[in-house]
């Protein structure tokens, strides 16, 4: 049986070295902090969880494909430094009956080490096409070190964490979330308002899918959807920052349904929820084929930005009002979710 450290894989995004990568990966072509495109890190992230799961699953399948079926939480450490090379450092941590979890840490090398953030991919693996496709039975890997059963363990623990927040979605507000809720209505019946409505913060786009967007046969690569969700959720967060919203965390993102060549795609970014600096948005992403007799929800995510000045210190954003009871419900959950990064984890 291999162990989890043989499973490791590493890919390098030269930047000191090439100029056409490093301008490709850069907001603007400016000397600006926290100047990397978050967007395409995130595709180039579900690339590499994508050929780390390959290369073991391949071992025992040699006709198998891999597909991403979610993202846990993506927290942002530190911002990127467009004069260092970037490394995604992958490792299998957990294999279950046919899915993976694959471990990247994103790190720039130097004096000293830059951890830029820890990501999660939970990978199926497949085999077969279209509606004969089928999920492998895959070997398990052989825990020896102290270190490998920690993370196979905190890899288990990751999805009774998911489950237990779900749950607590579910639950109705508490009297604190209650009273807060109360206090945003109340503020939108006093004369001469003039806040910031949920409902109208948002934004939309439409797409074709071809193939040059294809991966495995005849579906989309998920990295790609993912960065043109997070690319729409910037634009609609600058309708509320005032300075410049950069990435401080992105919740868990699963895929409920794959995305097909000649599929249209309907992109929705809506702002759910502001507190001091943070900003969430939530994007979602419909599919509709192109005889347009299936239509299906293919992702939901939500990204937490933080508006800062050009010194990359946090400044205030404006409250946004929900004024209905789909709005309080998305309001609560970014709450929720923003106060448990709060808990566990330092926001940039």
């Amino acid at each position: 049986m291999m162990r989890p450290v043989d499973t490791s894989f590493t890919k390098i995004l030269s930047l000191t070295s090439d100029e056409a990568l490093r301008r490709r990966f850069m907001v603007l072509d400016e000397p600006i902090k926290a100047n990397m495109r978050f967007g395409l890190l995130l595709e180039v992230l579900d690339k590499v969880a994508e050929e780390a799961a390959l290369n073991y699953v391949n071992r025992y399948h040699p006709d198998a494909r891999v597909v991403t079926a979610a993202i846990d939480n993506i927290v942002v450490r530190h911002v990127t430094d467009m004069s260092r090379d970037v490394h995604f450092k992958a490792r299998i941590n957990h294999v279950g009956r046919s899915s993976l979890e694959v471990g990247i840490r994103v790190e720039q090398p130097g004096g000293p080490v830059r951890h830029i953030a820890s990501c999660y991919f939970t990978m199926v693996a497949r085999s077969g096409m279209g509606e004969g496709a089928v999920s492998v039975v895959l070997p398990g890997l052989d825990y020896e070190e102290d270190i490998e059963k920690e993370r196979a363990a905190k890899a288990l623990q990751r999805r009774e964490d998911y489950k237990r927040q779900q749950a607590l979605l579910k639950e109705p507000p508490s009297r604190e979330e209650f009273e807060m809720l109360t206090d945003l209505h109340s503020a939108q019946d006093e004369p001469g308002f003039s806040g910031l409505l949920a409902g109208r913060l948002t934004a939309d786009a439409w797409e074709r899918m071809y193939p040059e967007q294809e991966n495995v046969p005849k579906k989309i690569f998920g990295g790609y959807l993912i960065r043109r969700a997070y690319e729409l959720a910037s634009i609609c967060c600058e309708q509320v920052a005032p300075n410049r919203p950069i990435p401080a965390a992105v919740n868990r993102i699963n895929f409920f349904h794959p995305v097909r060549m000649g599929d249209k795609l309907h992109y929705t970014a809506r702002v759910v929820y502001t507190n001091g600096s943070m900003i969430c948005v939530e994007a979602n992403i419909e599919r509709i084929s192109r005889d347009r007799t299936t239509k299906a929800m293919s992702n939901s995510c939500l990204f937490t930005f933080v508006n800062v000045d050009d010194e990359l210190q946090h400044q205030p954003v404006p409250l946004v009002y929900p004024a209905n009871y789909g709005e309080d419900a998305r309001y609560l959950a970014a709450h929720r979710s923003c106060q448990d990064l709060r808990k566990h984890r330092q926001l940039i």
